[in-house]
């Protein structure tokens, strides 16, 4: 490759890959004077330098001059001493291939850290390109992949899993994913497993906050701000619920949010695979928070311990199972929403309904207080268990009050 071609070459990669020309002309210089080091068994460091007009190349011999510094023991001046081999280009041909390569990925992986490093919690639309047993390779736009990860956590401790279980896809098959994570190639943290030849940017499809962009997009009264979303819990692929809270008086944040005979949370559900997805209105009446989070099973009453943020909730019998939900999983999100652990009884176990706290009323949406059992143990906690007609205490601890 003549000279002239070498420096054309560069100025058109630089151009195509949108990399600064002189930078790769200066990475390509301090990679060719290690090699040219090595290549001319030199004594000292090398210095090569790129003619910019012409191309042409110069190798120099740093041999130091003077006496080194006495406390580094090292050179601080040099005299450059031409060593320049006749076939200078040939061997600079060889070379710039893997360096330029080396280059070009260093660069461009540095140039998508700057744009995407503040876009992460965004949503973005992309193409399945490739997929691998490990992870899915999504094409953002021309020039820019992302990595879907899907790794066997047995196999791999420390890598991502961000596809939901039951989810396959398909080449050019458009998916809405969030960016989680964008890697730094500058970063000093330890790389993952194939780190260099992996995109930057990390996206997931089992993110929460996944459910709240897509919100955004169908629903004009979330992305105006007009109602909140106060939280999301979800079991990607599965089942998710979602709290919403409305600024406005008059505006109903569920209705907002399901839209005409569910058009809005019909798009939502279609994009996540027919995930289900559970519309509950958010509250700051604890009581009345966690009973709507149990949706879509209805409750008798709630009674609340905000000391140690213990809810018990009574259902209708009828509603037990629909309450708890499969192997759970109703119970479990309710729990996740709220932040409240939740322990959930049939009307025929509990009995008579608590006396302390609050207590829900489904009929007439009244709020009442009564007494639960007063024992208290040494260690703080205090007994969730119903209090007998007329006693202060269950019937575990009515010795109490005999003993009094």
């Amino acid at each position: 490759m003549a000279t002239s071609e070498l420096i054309e070459a560069l100025q058109a990669l630089a151009h195509e890959r949108k990399i600064d020309e002189f930078y790769l002309i200066e990475r390509l210089e301090a990679s060719l004077a290690k090699s040219y080091q090595h290549i001319l068994n030199l004594e000292w460091d090398a210095r090569v330098t790129i003619d910019r007009q012409t191309g042409h190349i110069y190798v120099y011999e740093l041999v130091p001059v003077g006496d080194p510094d006495p406390e580094t023991g090292e050179f601080t001046e040099f005299e450059e001493r031409d060593v320049t081999p006749n076939d200078v280009s040939r061997i600079a041909a060889q070379n710039a291939k893997s360096v330029i390569a080396s280059i070009v990925r260093e660069a461009g992986r540095q140039s998508i850290f700057e744009e995407f490093r503040g876009r992460v919690g965004d949503l973005v639309t992309g193409t399945v390109l490739q997929g691998t047993p490990d992870f899915t390779i999504i094409k953002i736009r021309e020039g820019v992949e992302a990595e879907l990860p899907h790794y066997d956590a047995r196999k791999y401790p420390g890598e991502r899993n961000e596809r939901p279980n039951g989810e396959r896809y398909k080449h050019n098959q458009r998916l809405k994913v969030l960016i989680i994570a964008v890697r730094d190639p500058n970063s000093d943290e330890p790389k993952t497993r194939g780190d260099q030849a992996r995109p930057s940017i990390i996206v997931s499809r089992t993110h929460p906050d996944l459910i709240r962009r897509l919100f955004e997009i169908e629903v004009p009264e979330i992305y105006d701000g007009l109602v909140e979303v106060k939280s999301i819990a979800r079991e990607p692929g599965a089942r998710s619920k979602i709290a919403v809270y409305s600024r406005e008086q008059n505006l109903d944040p569920v209705g907002a949010c399901v839209g005409p005979k569910g058009s809005r949370v019909r798009m939502v559900v279609e994009e996540l695979r027919n995930e289900r997805v559970d519309v509950i209105q958010w509250d700051d009446n604890p009581a009345k928070y966690v009973a709507n989070a149990l949706s879509p099973a209805r409750v008798t009453r709630v009674s609340v311990d905000e000391a140690n943020h213990y809810a018990t909730v009574i259902v209708p019998d009828d509603q037990l199972s629909l309450a708890i939900g499969k192997e759970g999983q109703n119970a479990r999100l309710a729990a996740r929403l709220t932040g409240w652990h939740i322990d959930i009884k049939s009307a025929s176990f509990a009995g008579e309904p608590l006396d302390e706290n609050i207590l829900i009323d489904e009929d007439d949406d009244k709020t009442e207080v009564d007494a639960a059992c007063a024992y208290v143990s040494v260690d703080g906690v205090r007994c969730r268990n119903h209090a007998r007609p007329g006693s202060k205490y269950c019937g575990i601890h009515a010795s109490l009050e005999v003993s009094l």
